[in-house]
Parts: structure tokens; sequence; C-alpha cells
């Protein structure tokens, strides 16, 4: 690291568990976010904030104006514009040192197990059980960490998969595999805006540390009820019988 460098992150290399060679790794890491809304905005701004060398910004739905109420990468006049394209113009902005990779295509099958493999942890800020179970499926196939957020209404809910640990869950042992697309949205439910800033603020913290390998990663699913202010969290266990996961170890 430069001098800037070494200024920029100077709070975050005063952190003993951190520390320089934490902050290099940082540097040295490439993460993949899917998914540029609610979660995806603050999740990758902070990450491109605290210093990740490599964010890939995958999202094929461009900004619409009933988006800016909470989804703080884009502004104005990013509306029609796509919101990978969007977050990666506020990164720049933020840390030009980030490179940003974007794509704009739904990532799917062959090019989502590729994109995975080359990242060091996947954050799924996506809205779709289909979508969650292929990233998941992705992801055990690589071994690769994976931070999931959900936010609805007032609730939202975090879970950190380390599938680098053959003994970790994976997502579908928490939730099985969807047979259908009958969900809750935030377009037919709502969302309160803050609320996304903490669920993705939350993730960006989980992936930092995964990256960089200071703190616990969490186990399990934790929930947060906004209206009362209260967390819950719950232990989780592989799934020996997991159609996804259960034959990895």
């Amino acid at each position: 690291m430069n001098d800037d460098e070494l200024l920029r992150y100077s709070r975050q290399i005063m952190l003993n568990e951190l520390d320089y060679a934490g902050q290099q790794r940082l540097r040295d890491s490439r993460a993949l976010i899917i998914g540029l809304g609610g979660l995806g905005s603050p999740a990758a701004l902070y990450l491109a904030a605290a210093g990740v060398g490599e964010l890939t910004l995958a999202d094929d739905d461009r900004v619409d104006l009933s988006n800016l109420q909470r989804q703080i990468a884009h502004g104005e006049a990013d509306i029609d514009t796509f919101k990978a394209d969007s977050a990666a113009r506020s990164i720049a902005a933020v840390n030009s040192a980030c490179q940003t990779r974007v794509i704009t295509e739904r990532l799917a099958e062959r090019a989502l197990h590729d994109a995975v493999a080359k990242a060091d942890v996947v954050l799924d800020c996506t809205d779709r059980f289909a979508s969650r179970d292929a990233i998941n499926r992705a992801c055990v196939a690589s071994a690769t960490p994976l931070v999931s957020g959900a936010a609805i209404r007032f609730s939202g809910q975090l879970a950190v998969f380390d599938l680098r640990d053959p003994e970790a869950p994976c997502y579908a042992c928490l939730y099985g595999e969807s047979a259908d697309e009958e969900q809750l949205t935030c377009a037919e439910s709502g969302v309160i805006a803050p609320l996304v800033g903490v669920i993705g603020s939350w993730q960006a913290l989980e992936a930092l540390k995964l990256l960089s390998g200071c703190g616990t990663p969490q186990r399990g699913l934790t929930t947060f009820d906004g209206l009362s202010g209260q967390w819950r969290h719950f232990g989780l266990r592989r799934d020996p019988r997991c159609g996804v996961c259960g034959a990895r170890a």
C-alpha cells in the first residue's frame, strides 16, 4: 500500500483485529455482489470504502423512480440506466482505486458458476427465491462463502454460510429449495427505507470479516424486527439429507 492508502484506511489499520495484514488482504480480495438494489447499494459502497480491491456488480434491472426511496447507490440522474452501471459510478466517486466489473445480464447456469468461482465471497442481495437457490448451489459447488440478506416491510434477516468448512450448512439447509415464485416483494408489500441499509451494511461487515480474517463470521440466522427493535438469533446445523450440500462432507 502507498502512503495515500495507508492514510485512507488508517482508522481500520489501527484496529488490532485487522491491522496492516488484514487491510492488505482486503486490497487483494474479490467480492461478487448479486443485486444492486436496497441491500446491494449499501453493501457495495461500504465494501468499496473499506478497501476491497475488486467488486463484481451483477444486476440486469434498471433504476426506477420508486427505487430512490431506499437504493442509495442511485440518484435521479440514473433513472432508466442499469443499476450495476449506476452503482459502479457511485463506487468510483467513493474510492477510485476499487476496481469494478459490471454484469448487466441475469447471471444463470454456467455464467453464474464462473462468476462465483472467481470470487472470494458472494453477497446475495436478490429478492427472489429462485435466484437465491441458484446462487446457493453455485457457492456450494465452488466452496465460496455466501452472505445472504433479506428485507421486507419492517423485518430483515441475515445468514452467513462459510462453505469453505465442510460441516457448514448451506441456504437450502435452512429453507429447502423453492418450488415456485410465490413470495413477498418490496414492490408488493413495501419496505421502510433504513431497514435495507441496516441489513445491507451488516452484509458488508460479515463479508469484510470473511475477506480479512478478523473476528468470527456469524453462524446461523439472525432476524431483526424494525418495529420493536428486537434481534433474534437461531442456530443452524448442516442437514446431512440436504439436496444441495448433503453429500459435500
